[in-house]
Order: structure tokens, then sequence, then C-alpha cells
């Protein structure tokens, strides 16, 4: 059963991260400049001079984050940020999107135009204290994440339809060879968004526009969806006590007064209870 987790409605829902010390979940509002979370059930929230998107734990107090123009390491007891590396930080016409830690440590960031311009954005590895583009032309980066046996990645541009999964080196988590289809949503005009990896090797899909969330297995074959309380669903993440509770972030971006007349939780954020079992997001070594 779908329960709504936060009441906050968020322009542009994104990036949620289960931090598995603290047992809290952290997720942005991109179009709202701000970082949300909730501290035993009462609402805090961040918020900033940029767009930010995505982030990653680095210890009990710290988070590695991504703005439109950088990766920052974030303090959470003073919210203070200090800057790690620029990210397209010269160019005005890009925002960050979708990001998620790897298993090796390391930290994936994509990018995309504030408008959606065509392959404007690209995605990044910031591992070591080298960021490095790891796939370039890309118009809406999405669906970051990675399996736990540590031999791929998947991503996804959004405007293709078609999640990508990518061999990695399995001593250094960067790329290897070509990166080949996993899933085409094509045919059913499915329009992949963010993206999470089980402990069984499944995937695990938001489906923009679709009010669901879907998973496929390690072959790509559809296994089973679950339905969000958002035409947008945007990102999930795996959390609770025993990382078997899916986290959904939504949108209300794009959303008719129509709907919202009728559904007014659209942007909000949603847990579904046991759902399969999660892996505990990796730390993100600086």
């Amino acid at each position: 059963m779908t329960l709504v987790f936060d009441d906050r409605v968020c322009e542009l829902g994104e990036g949620p991260l289960w931090h598995p010390e603290l047992e809290q979940l952290f997720w942005f509002d991109i179009l709202g400049k701000r970082m949300l979370t909730q501290v035993e059930g009462r609402a805090q929230e961040w918020l900033f001079d940029e767009f930010f998107s995505a982030a990653g734990w680095v210890d009990h107090n710290t988070l590695i984050v991504a703005s439109e123009t950088a990766l920052w390491r974030m303090d959470l007891t003073c919210g203070v940020r200090e800057h790690l590396v620029d990210l397209e930080a010269d160019n005005p016409v890009t925002r960050s999107n979708d990001g998620r830690a790897d298993p090796w440590g390391g930290f994936w960031i994509g990018t995309m135009g504030k408008a959606a311009e065509h392959k404007a954005g690209a995605i990044y590895r910031f591992y070591q204290g080298e960021m490095r583009k790891v796939v370039g032309d890309v118009t809406i980066s999405n669906s970051i994440c990675f399996d736990k046996a540590r031999t791929c990645a998947y991503y996804t541009d959004t405007a293709t339809g078609q999640v990508m999964r990518q061999s990695l080196d399995p001593q250094s988590g960067w790329p290897v060879d070509d990166a080949k289809v996993f899933v085409d949503l094509t045919a059913d005009r499915l329009n992949p968004d963010g993206a999470v990896a089980d402990a069984d090797g499944n995937v695990w899909i938001a489906q923009w526009g679709a009010s669901r969330v879907a998973a496929y297995s390690p072959e790509g074959v559809f296994l089973k969806a679950v339905s969000v309380g958002g035409q947008h669903a945007s990102c999930p993440a795996f959390g609770g006590p025993d990382l078997k509770d899916l986290y959904v972030t939504t949108a209300l971006e794009d959303v008719s007064q129509d709907v919202l007349d009728e559904a007014p939780e659209n942007g909000m954020t949603f847990v579904i209870k046991n759902v399969a079992q999660g892996v505990a997001e990796p730390r993100v070594i600086i």
C-alpha cells in the first residue's frame, strides 16, 4: 500500500537518499531550491541559492551534494558547504539532475539543460578527487544506479526511452566497453526517470507520467509495478529499518490544474512498505 511519507509539495521532487547511519531520508525539490528531510517525524529543510538535485553520504553528519555548478561537502549539523569540484560551472544552460554513489566510493552525477535542451547534458563520475565525463550528449540524465555485484551501472537519457547498462571495471569502477540497451520503453511510451537496484539485482525505475515505479530483472524483463500517488514519479530509494520500504519522490511540474483538483497529493513524497530487499547506499569517499 502506498502512503504519503511527507506532504510538503515539491515542484520537482528528486534525489531521495536513505542515510544508513542516521536512518533518515533526504530529498530535493530542485525547482524550489531546497533539500528536505524529517527528524523523528518533524519536517526540516535547507534553502539554497541555486538548483540542487542529488546527494550521497560521506559520514554520520556529512553529505556530498550536487548543485547546478558544483559538488559540495555539506555539514548537516550547521548547513555549511565546502566546494569540492566544479560541475559545468561555466555553462549557464545546464544544471545537475540525477545522481548516486557507486560501490567503490565514487559519485555519479548527471546534468541537463534547464529547459531540457537537446543533448546539452552529460554524466560524470567523481572519484579519488577526479571529475571525469563518462557519458556525453545527454538530454535528460536519469536512472543512475549500480548492482551490488559491482559489475555494471545503469543510466538513461529519458528523451530516448531506453535505459542503458554500462559494464564497469571490478577494481576501479570506471566504465569499460560500450553501453548496451537494458530496457527499451519506447514501444510502451514510458519515460524512465530515477532508478535504484535491489539486493537481487532487479532495477526499480520511476516512470514519469505513469504514476508508478516498475521493477525489471537483471535481464531486463518486466517483473511488476507499484503505484505511486503522483502522476510524475521521479526517483525511488530503498529505506526503512530493514531497507525494504520504497520511498518515491514526485513532481508537481506539468501537472494540470484539473488533475491537482482531484489529486492534491501530486508533488508529495511517498513510501510503499515491504516492497523488496534494498541495499544500503555506499559511502562516498572524498
